[in-house]
């Protein structure tokens, strides 16, 4: 811009006399510079001109979000249920025969629940098996004790009738230990056996064997099955009245018992 300056008022100190000359220079200078802040001021104008800030088109829209999983539908059953009861035997079959009825039972289980209907159930149960006064003579004793333990699992069925009452049936398989002894017994080793020691288990080849004959133990094999009904106390525990049956075997050796028991399950 300078140079350009310089060159016209060069030239027109050439040409323009000296009277007029100043008045030319003055009118060159004026030219120049307006032309100079013209060239000067579009290009400032765009630095000038600053958007407005933008704000986020969302910036008042709600969030919306999305589920990432599906909930899980509480369930209407337990997963585990666990019973404790007591009540009394009823003998049954050749058991009857030999035992009164009216021993104490017990009963203790857990139960694993698939759904409302069906799960499967564990069970151990301890049953008193009283000796007859028949049986004491049979077996020329006094007095003498008896009882079986039994360990079962068993499917369970559920029937839920109402949001109160409720009832179930299982069946399945058990093992039996049953186990008794003889106190101060007049019988000879070696006699010939009766119905009472063939039953008591330690009858050997139709005779008493030397020493052993007063205490017996036998392990049997079998079956059970039963039914309950079960009222809701609370939101947590039931109060239930049950009824099992239970059959064990062991070369002809029988063992069978019917219990009636009452109990709670949580």
């Amino acid at each position: 811009m300078i140079e350009r300056f310089v060159k016209v008022v060069g030239a027109a100190a050439l040409i323009c006399p000296v009277t007029t000359c100043p008045v030319m220079i003055c009118f060159i200078t004026i030219c120049l510079v307006a032309g100079a802040h013209a060239q000067q001021a579009p290009a400032q104008a765009p630095e000038a001109a600053k958007p407005a800030a933008t704000q986020p088109a969302d910036s008042q829209e709600e969030t919306v979000e999305v589920p990432t999983s599906r909930k899980v539908k509480p369930h209407d059953y337990k997963n585990w249920m666990f019973n404790v009861g007591g009540g009394l035997n009823l003998p049954h079959g050749t058991t009857n025969i030999f035992v009164r009825g009216g021993g104490v039972a017990a009963d203790a289980g857990a139960a694993r629940n698939f759904n409302k209907y069906f799960g499967f159930r564990l069970d151990l149960s301890w049953t008193d098996l009283p000796l007859r006064t028949s049986a004491l003579l049979l077996a020329q004793a006094r007095s003498g004790t008896n009882h079986v333990w039994g360990l079962s699992i068993d499917p369970i069925i559920y029937i839920p009738a109402t949001k109160v009452y409720s009832g179930y049936v299982m069946i399945g398989p058990g093992y039996y230990r049953r186990t008794g002894k003889l106190n101060l017994s007049t019988a000879i080793p070696g006699a010939s056996c009766n119905a009472f020691w063939n039953w008591w288990g330690t009858c050997l080849n139709g005779s008493l064997p030397l020493g052993t004959f007063l205490n017996e133990s036998q392990n049997e094999f079998g079956f059970n099955y039963g039914g309950g009904i079960a009222r809701k106390f609370n939101r947590k525990t039931d109060l239930y009245a049950e009824y099992r049956a239970l059959h064990g075997t062991r070369y002809n050796n029988t063992t069978d018992a019917r219990t009636l028991t009452v109990g709670v399950r949580w």
